[in-house]
């Protein structure tokens, strides 16, 4: 887009909880741009109310996000400005607004970024985990097989691992953790900036059993940190292989892990193949 009388899209963060988070420039842009693209409408409205302003606005979600850029496209050619939210922290981080940013850039119009509140930093920066090295992976999948294997791949990373996580699941995910990654030091951001924030710290089953004893401590949105594996001692030698392997297989099974399931995760942290390791868990299993 050449024209320099274009329009820019101005993609802003917003509070994840507590409503005084907002930036003043946040605030500016928002009051003065033609429109908003509002993950959710009519939640985003509180914030305007908040904010004593009543922009006009449109949604843009996961199902519609295609069809709103040659809208958004046109706004902008007309020279006008346009400000993309979600529904709470920074747009694109596990959030909609992917394509739209995408699309617009390759046509040359001006994408300006906002900054502000963004759940993964806030809860990274208070949880006294690694952050120097760390990796971002939104929400697990949210069927159990699909979320063990993309745990499965995790295994042998030695940085800091990051989800995003709802109270309907945490317990699941915190049990799949337990199995896969270990005794590892988990940290929990939970009600991030709100009323009821809190930082839970130890390891799966540790939480699991907090949870259990107090059954508020699984509500509200949660931010998952596992630390890393430890990182292997340079030129150490691999001994005890067998042993160790045994002793890996057994503890999976002893958690009820499925033989296929069992051979996988050995073929992702021993090496080898599925085919051999499936051949030893089922006759652990079998007791032969």
């Amino acid at each position: 887009m050449s024209d320099a009388l274009a329009g820019s899209l101005y993609v802003v963060a917003t509070p994840i909880g507590n409503l005084d988070d907002l930036s003043p420039r946040a605030a500016a842009v928002l009051g003065r741009v033609a429109m908003v693209a509002a993950e959710d409408t009519r939640h985003s409205a509180r914030l305007m109310r908040h904010l004593g302003i009543s922009p006009k606005m449109v949604s843009l979600h996961d199902h519609n996000e295609g069809g709103r850029v040659s809208q958004l496209k046109d706004v902008l050619a007309g020279g006008a400005d346009v400000a993309l939210i979600s529904d709470a922290g920074t747009p694109l981080i596990s959030d909609p607004g992917y394509v739209l940013v995408r699309e617009l850039r390759a046509a040359g119009f001006r994408i300006v970024p906002v900054p502000g509140p963004c759940a993964l930093v806030t809860a990274l920066s208070a949880a006294g985990l690694p952050t120097d090295h760390f990796s971002f992976h939104g929400f697990l999948p949210a069927k159990g097989s699909a979320r063990r294997v993309r745990l499965e791949a995790l295994v042998k990373a030695t940085e800091t691992l990051v989800f995003y996580e709802s109270p309907h699941r945490i317990r699941d995910v915190l049990g799949d953790i337990a199995v896969l990654l270990g005794g590892r030091r988990i940290v929990l951001g939970r009600e991030l900036t709100k009323t009821f924030e809190t930082f839970l710290d130890g390891d799966a089953r540790t939480l699991l059993q907090l949870m259990e004893d107090d059954p508020d401590q699984a509500r509200g949105e949660f931010v998952v940190m596992v630390a890393g594996a430890p990182k292997p001692e340079h030129g150490a030698a691999a001994e005890g292989g067998d042993v160790d392997a045994e002793t890996l297989l057994k503890a999976l099974l002893a958690e009820g892990v499925g033989v296929k399931q069992t051979a996988a995760v050995a073929t992702r942290v021993l090496g080898g193949t599925k085919k051999s390791w499936y051949a030893r868990a089922q006759s652990l299993k079998d007791g032969t």
